[in-house]
């Protein structure tokens, strides 16, 4: 099934709203009522479904409710849609819709799913449906999302300690392995490479640093963790926050590794940019697009790394890429086909050919982390930048 029509049918069959939702916030919940966390695994059909899923269910079947809040629903036909969304100010919503056509939704898309129904009396029930109706008016459904601060799984943590005023007490022993926010998400992205290498060129140190127990719960299964082992106080006792759970759903999905992978492009660019610079000195021939590529592309990427650090609101501040992406090459690049080349031409080669090597040997010391594949790729830069350094030493033609 193709991504669009994908989309085309969970927007139409999951989220047209119900004609009595306008005043649904009157309903007054029955005894028979439930308030449920639905936890979609993770799926690798696409990058943005591999970080798993989750939403809210209420389900009163004396009011003949049975309903799905999601907020992970965002609209492409917003305004400005393609510039918010370069810019990282992408508005998300919370979308309501009938549960069975979410859960006819996800059993097409075979998604292993669960459902987790909250151990809450009449009135926390009663108190999470009215902010969850209030919030999916047009006026308050909107939110800036954010990758680890503010998206549909820590929105639901949130609307719970909210509605519950803060009786929740966590057990964040899951977290004691300590890891960055990066780790997190590079758990869930094995059979993604280029979705990993895309994030750790784009995404700057502010995802590196150590996330705590409660910022754990930005990925949907590890929300699921923390509301398993949580408690509620009530005002006799400490009870479980879930009173009980269902599985719904397992995936027959068996995950296949990508056949080609970034090691394997940057591992053929060493090669190729090794034997391309040894015939140019076997042969003093000049094989100038190979440098229009290599520090053409990684100078343009440079700008883009700073238009993304400077102005936009992704996390994408402190970029140590920018130690191999330098927007200097562009000049580089521009100055090796002047007649007349500056002196200082063949000291930047020699500098920024230094800087691959030190950032290959210290990358495990640095605040960020350099996608490993990446290092044939920066060997390849530190050749090329060596040999164009010896060719403006030796006053060869590099013309």
């Amino acid at each position: 099934m193709s991504f669009t029509y994908r989309l085309v049918f969970f927007v139409a069959s999951c989220f047209i709203l119900n004609p009595w939702q306008t005043n649904a916030s009157d309903i007054q919940l029955s005894d028979e009522a439930e308030v449920i966390v639905l936890i979609l695994d993770p799926t690798q059909v696409e990058l943005y479904s591999a970080f798993g899923h989750s939403a809210f269910r209420v389900s009163d079947p004396a009011n003949r409710i049975d309903l799905v809040f999601n907020y992970g629903i965002f609209d492409f036909d917003q305004p400005n849609f393609y510039l918010n969304f370069t810019k990282g100010k992408l508005y998300y919503k919370l979308g309501t819709g009938n549960y069975e056509n979410y859960k006819r939704y996800y059993f097409r898309e075979d998604r292993s799913w669960r459902e987790h129904v909250l151990n809450i009396n009449q009135a926390d029930k009663q108190a999470i449906f009215d902010f969850l109706i209030n919030n999916a008016k047009p006026e308050n459904a909107n939110y800036y999302y954010n990758y680890c601060y503010d998206n549909c799984a820590t929105r639901m943590r949130d609307v719970i300690d909210l509605a519950l005023n803060n009786r929740i007490q966590y057990d964040y022993s899951y977290a004691s392995d300590s890891m960055s926010f990066r780790d997190l998400m590079d758990k869930y992205l094995t059979y993604q490479p280029w979705g990993d290498l895309g994030i750790d060129i784009c995404l700057g140190a502010e995802i590196d640093e150590t996330a705590d127990g409660f910022h754990y719960q930005y990925m949907p299964l590890y929300l699921e963790e923390a509301l398993k082992t949580a408690t509620l106080k009530t005002d006799t006792a400490a009870v479980p926050v879930i009173a009980s759970s269902e599985v719904m759903n397992v995936s027959s999905e068996l995950p296949a590794e990508r056949g080609f992978r970034p090691i394997h492009l940057f591992v053929i660019v060493f090669f190729v940019v090794g034997l391309i610079t040894h015939r140019g000195l076997k042969y003093s021939a000049n094989y100038r697009f190979i440098d229009v590529i290599l520090f053409g592309v990684t100078g343009l990427l440079g700008c883009f790394l700073l238009f993304l650090w400077f102005g936009t609101d992704h996390l994408s501040k402190y970029n140590f890429n920018l130690l191999w992406a330098m927007p200097l090459n562009l000049v580089a690049v521009f100055l090796l086909f002047k007649k007349s080349k500056p002196d200082g031409l063949r000291i930047y080669f020699m500098v920024f050919g230094g800087l691959q090597i030190l950032l290959i040997i210290f990358r495990e010391l640095l605040p960020q982390v350099i996608h490993f594949a990446l290092i044939p790729f920066l060997l390849a830069l530190a050749l090329r930048s060596f040999y164009l350094a010896y060719l403006l030493k030796e006053n060869k033609s590099i013309d």
